[in-house]
């Protein structure tokens, strides 16, 4: 039976990878469940096992990015740094590293940010939006540490500042997504993040 599922489970990774493969270079609406199956080496059948339908597959793959960015944040969050705004630099330098490394991922955040959300994929606009703002709410804990640590001023407002943040990485993905050449994780990650976060450095100096 073990065997079974790992089997199991790597053709769902098969289908996965060649939908991806099919919504890069076709575009989502105009990829077919044949396709994918023939981009797969899998029969139709096989598909129909794992998903019931083109948008379960596109859902997996929101999945498939989601829960382990979600995962990096909640293990990270578990170690309460003494500094609270240098461990979240720390994190984000880590997070824009992860995806430079990780191409399958780039890829699937490349189609997600170029998605309209319409037609059939309308059903998953609020989902996605709530599981974006759940991830956004773990952030906002790392300002509310430092705060707790008198290393932020009482008076900013932690979610502010998280969504400060996240429109700033935000940027950096869309100009290295888009493929403009005017941001390259490798060289300018680190030095970005570095140069956002030290105005809270200054800040806690001057307190």
């Amino acid at each position: 039976m073990k065997k079974t599922k790992e089997e199991a489970q790597k053709t769902k990774d098969k289908i996965l990878a060649a939908a991806l493969d099919c919504f890069s270079e076709h575009g989502y609406f105009n990829t077919s469940l044949d396709q994918i199956a023939k981009q797969a080496a899998v029969t139709r059948g096989a598909v129909y096992w794992h998903f019931n339908n083109k948008p379960e597959i596109f859902d997996a793959l929101h999945t498939l990015l989601h829960e382990p960015f979600i995962q990096i944040i909640l293990e990270d969050l578990e170690q309460e740094a003494a500094e609270p705004i240098s461990q979240l630099k720390m994190l984000c330098i880590k997070l824009l590293h992860n995806l430079k490394d990780n191409q399958t991922k780039t890829r699937i955040m490349k189609l997600f940010f170029e998605c309209d959300y319409s037609g059939n994929l309308e059903q998953f606009k609020k989902p996605h939006q709530d599981r974006k703002l759940n991830s956004l709410k773990l952030f906002i804990k790392y300002f509310e540490r430092a705060q707790a640590v008198g290393h932020l001023n009482p008076e900013a407002d932690p979610e502010v500042l998280t969504l400060t943040l996240h429109c700033f990485l935000k940027g950096i993905l869309f100009e290295y997504l888009n493929g403009s050449g005017l941001i390259d994780i490798e060289s300018h990650g680190t030095k970005l993040v570095n140069q956002f976060f030290l105005g809270f450095n200054q800040c806690h100096k001057s307190t």
